[in-house]
């Protein structure tokens, strides 16, 4: 394979963490760009996407998918625009998303390339509300939730990408919606911005008070995007035939013993509640049903889709920090250039 005349800016995983992420568990890297051959394309990345999963995907162990290995480019998904194509459905200039890693310039097999419609939506948002954070929200909360209207929906991590997208379908589909969130903020955010109707402080001391008072009449989903003790304080305000998503368990991901498990489970039994943990991928054959409809509710303004932005390559490393300390609100992106069309 024959180079071409860039180099490739990458972060590679240098170390397994223990604990919380450091700078020091990548390694930056510059190293030529190659051509595509027959069937692929060359992309220049304009956005890297940074998500909770990462952390999982950091971990040697059984999972959904197979660990990043050490000195391997660390997994992201991203969007950007075709530089070079070997593959008659991509011409330069498109724009794609794909798995690209944490690198500016990405070889993708055509076959795993998605093209997108930057002039419709900004680039950005095929990274959160019309992609996978969107997706997730919609099955979950409407396959795996079973979601009804009139029905009261519950959500952690309700400021973040998922969570955010879960309580503004909920409410689109007639449904009352309480958020739990970190900070003053982020609860005036979902209110106020998103329009949920409630919005807990977990970082207060007095949150088991605060969510007992807004979920006064029992909760019939629960979206749970963080585990631990916020789990174990929604079950106790469950109604009967209530439904427990799994979606993650962002609270235990730093956690190098085992995370710790449900403490409430008996609260299932007592309302013949059901929990289920599930994982996007088992639904991609319907990722265009889902973006279909999201794309509808975000042309009509019903939905909202905020990317945080963090600007420059170098920043990775401290975004992705940044993000399990709770200080993005929506989805956290890495702006690699001016161009990115997202707002």
């Amino acid at each position: 394979m024959t180079t071409l005349d860039l180099m490739n800016k990458q972060w590679t995983l240098a170390a397994r963490p223990i604990g919380s992420v450091k700078e020091t568990d990548f390694r930056f890297l510059m190293t030529p760009v190659s051509t595509p051959r027959d069937g692929q394309i060359l992309v220049r990345n304009a956005l890297i996407s940074v998500d909770p999963a990462m952390r999982s995907w950091m971990n040697e162990g059984k999972s959904y998918m197979e660990a990043v290995r050490i000195d391997d480019v660390m997994r992201a998904a991203g969007a950007g625009y075709v530089l070079h194509s070997k593959d008659s459905r991509f011409k330069v200039g498109d724009a794609v998303t794909g798995l690209v890693g944490v690198q500016e310039y990405t070889i993708l097999e055509a076959k795993d390339a998605v093209k997108v419609d930057a002039a419709s939506a900004p680039l950005g948002s095929y990274l959160n509300v019309l992609g996978l954070p969107g997706f997730t929200a919609y099955f979950g909360l409407l396959e795996i939730g079973q979601l009804k209207e009139g029905e009261t929906v519950l959500v952690s991590g309700a400021a973040g990408a998922v969570g955010s997208a879960v309580g503004q379908i909920a409410k689109v589909k007639g449904c009352r919606v309480i958020g739990i969130a970190g900070g003053e903020e982020k609860c005036k955010y979902v209110t106020e911005t998103l329009g949920f109707d409630a919005a807990v402080d977990y970082k207060s001391p007095d949150v088991r008070k605060l969510l007992s008072r807004a979920c006064g009449n029992g909760v019939d989903v629960y979206f749970d995007n963080v585990g631990g003790t916020i789990l174990d304080l929604a079950l106790t305000r469950l109604r009967p035939r209530a439904r427990i998503v799994v979606c993650g368990a962002v609270s235990q991901y730093n956690n190098m013993d085992r995370g710790e498990g449900p403490k409430n489970y008996m609260a299932l039994l007592m309302y013949r509640a059901r929990m289920e943990g599930f994982v996007i991928f088992d639904y991609e054959a319907r990722y265009p049903e889902a973006q279909s409809q999201l794309r509808e509710w975000l042309t009509a303004g019903k939905i909202r889709s905020h990317e945080d932005m963090v600007d420059g390559f170098m920043e990775f490393p401290r975004a992705l920090g940044r993000m399990f300390e709770g200080a993005n609100t929506g989805k956290m992106l890495v702006r690699l250039h001016d161009d990115a069309g997202a707002a």
